[in-house]
């Protein structure tokens, strides 16, 4: 008798731990292990140094938006302060490094603790509001960080700003695109890793009942208030400790950057990679700085056209025009994001020929 040759359709897992595994296959490793070797074998001598810096801009904010997503994507917590912590984590790092000398491999972790710090204590009233009034103490606690980092003149300098020393790991100074790509993407791999294994622990399976049901959560034994304050401090910390790699990578930091339009962004990562999703909060960030980058280019070009001085005043809201039409686009016709493409053309391919 001839045997019959079934065709995968599918995973089918035959026990609880099969479902929390980081790779349902082997393919999957495979092709993990191919994408790492080809980013760090052949992506940093073969790019521009104008590339690298967009890569490293690039993983240093997709830190900064997984921890977000932890927050709104896997714990239903609003936040519209995440780049007044992201400035936190910049400033703390600066002030440990200038004035208590820490060195780089300690001012980074400890620049996440201090903004985690920060972050829990602007989270407390997440115990008694949710939804639009949690978002409204979140832009309060914006406003409130950006007053102390401009007009805590005797710790952050206010406008003038401070300046940090180079980067230095065992006695080897990271300075220069290519040098950074290798520490900030090897930052970003430990970091994602340690995302998606916590939401593989009974921390992360808490902060998504919280955000199906947190009545549901609370009667079933969770302390949703504990949780709560939990993933806030965890989101800030990723905040933090990726404002610090950014203030080490740009060697001098002022609070301008740090402002509601980046906190924007980072909703906007986001909501266009995919809410409860690690993989989302990278295609993002890849997203977003693209789109800055191409908006920047786009700009440079229209003001070098001389037609009138009307121009300067429809180039101005161009950036937020084109922000929040991608928003509205993605939850009109992808509410998922890119990750759920990303999850489509996966499967279309591991499903061929099958339409199903």
């Amino acid at each position: 008798m001839k045997k019959l040759r079934l065709h995968q359709c599918g995973n089918f897992n035959e026990r609880y731990e099969q479902e929390l595994s980081v790779f349902e296959t082997d393919f999957g490793r495979l092709w993990t292990c191919i994408g790492v070797c080809v980013l760090f074998g052949i992506v940093p001598f073969i790019s521009s140094l104008y590339t690298l810096y967009i890569f490293n801009v690039i993983a240093i904010t997709a830190i900064a938006a997984i921890g977000l997503n932890i927050l709104i994507g896997f714990t239903g917590q609003i936040s519209l302060g995440h780049g007044a912590f992201f400035g936190v984590g910049a400033y703390a790092a600066a002030i440990l490094a200038t004035r208590a000398h820490f060195p780089f491999l300690a001012a980074l972790p400890a620049a996440g603790l201090i903004t985690a710090i920060v972050g829990m204590v602007f989270g407390i009233p997440s115990g008694r509001l949710k939804g639009l009034y949690l978002t409204i103490a979140t832009l309060a606690g914006q406003f409130i960080i950006e007053y102390v980092l401009v007009h805590w003149e005797s710790l952050t300098h206010g406008t003038m700003g401070m300046i940090l020393p180079p980067a230095e790991i065992f006695g080897i100074q990271i300075m220069g695109e290519r040098k950074f790509f290798f520490l900030s993407f090897i930052l970003l791999i430990i970091m994602t890793t340690a995302a998606v294994n916590l939401m593989r622990t009974r921390y992360g399976r808490a902060f998504v009942s919280i955000r199906d049901n947190d009545r549901a959560a609370e009667g079933m034994g969770i302390p949703i208030f504990r949780y709560k304050i939990l993933s806030f401090g965890i989101s800030s910390f990723y905040a933090g400790f990726a404002g610090a790699l950014w203030a080490y990578y740009m060697t001098s930091i002022t609070t301008e950057p740090f402002s509601l339009a980046l906190s924007v962004e980072y909703i906007a990562m986001v909501i266009i990679g995919g809410m409860g999703s690690i993989t989302g909060s990278i295609f993002g960030a890849i997203f977003i700085t693209g789109l800055n980058e191409l908006l920047r280019w786009i700009t440079s070009i229209l003001m070098n056209i001389h037609i009138g001085g009307a121009v300067s005043l429809t180039i101005a809201p161009l950036r937020e025009l084109v922000f929040g039409l991608a928003i509205v686009l993605f939850i009109i016709f992808e509410p998922r994001g890119l990750a759920e493409v990303w999850r489509i053309i996966k499967s279309s391919f591991k499903l061929w020929p099958f339409s199903y």
